[in-house]
């Protein structure tokens, strides 16, 4: 039987990651290793400060106590599966929120699958895009139906046939906020251009001294007339699957610095 190994980056008790889990049992052996805590915007950050510790869960379902999605996948890949063993995907999500545009550097879930491709195993990242993350619904209660789909008929057509990127890249899909019948079907897209503000509050405490939380940007991106990034499919009710490649060379610019250096 095939073999997943699965993370996030919110956490060993999200609701995204339940969604997850139960979406692929069928479809696999599944050994699940998420960070204790939210781990959001960690970026592909490794722990190298301090020991880290796999707790027991439930069978093969582990939380790595103040590690990051990258360290669950790496000492996961490691030291869970027999030496010389991979499995055959790495999958991480599902998570709340968006990871669109650049976001993705930000993005702890789209470092899980990073750190999956890099050790040489397939690897997709998958969220769920909220448009109001402060909604007083329970969390438990939000609907996951379509990304679960989702990422069922896409871990069965890479299991039928192949992964269809190649060393160092990874997919990256959205989902929208919609029910399953109000989708219109998947777009193979870019990675937008995210605009970014300030959203940085600053507060004193009961003692006067000063601190700073930094909040969440609303989601807007700069227009794209061709309709052919991230942001405009989920926009137009679609799924957003972008590949994403590690080299992050900016080729165009080689020969020009090449003569600006001299």
């Amino acid at each position: 039987m095939k073999q997943i190994l699965i993370t996030n980056d919110d956490g060993f008790e999200a609701v995204g990651l339940k969604y997850l889990i139960e979406a692929l049992k069928p479809l696999a052996n599944i050994i699940v290793v998420a960070p204790t805590t939210n781990k959001s915007a960690c970026a592909h950050s490794m722990t190298l400060s301090h020991p880290l510790r796999f707790k027991h869960v439930d069978d093969d379902f582990y939380r790595l106590e103040d590690g990051t999605p990258t360290d669950c996948v790496f000492l996961g890949l490691h030291n869970l599966y027999p030496e010389d063993v991979l499995p055959d995907l790495v999958i991480s999500g599902i998570n709340i929120g968006s990871n669109m545009g650049e976001d993705i550097t930000y993005s702890g879930t789209v470092a899980g699958a990073m750190e999956g491709v890099l050790q040489g195993v397939p690897a997709i990242a998958i969220s769920q895009v909220y448009n109001n993350l402060h909604s007083s619904e329970p969390k438990e209660d939000w609907d996951f139906a379509l990304a679960a789909k989702v990422i069922v008929d896409i871990t069965k057509k890479i299991f039928a046939d192949e992964f269809p990127l190649g060393a160092r890249k990874l997919l990256n899909i959205n989902v929208p906020q919609i029910k399953i019948d109000e989708c219109k079907g998947i777009k193979i897209t870019k990675a937008g251009y995210r605009v970014f503000g300030n959203d940085c509050h600053r507060y004193h405490d009961p003692k006067g001294n000063e601190f700073h939380w930094i909040g969440l940007h609303p989601l807007i991106w700069e227009a794209d007339e061709k309709k052919s990034c991230d942001f405009e499919a989920i926009k137009d009710n679609y799924v957003s699957i972008t590949p994403i490649k590690l080299d992050m060379t900016s080729y165009d610019d080689m020969n020009k610095l090449n003569e600006w250096i001299k």
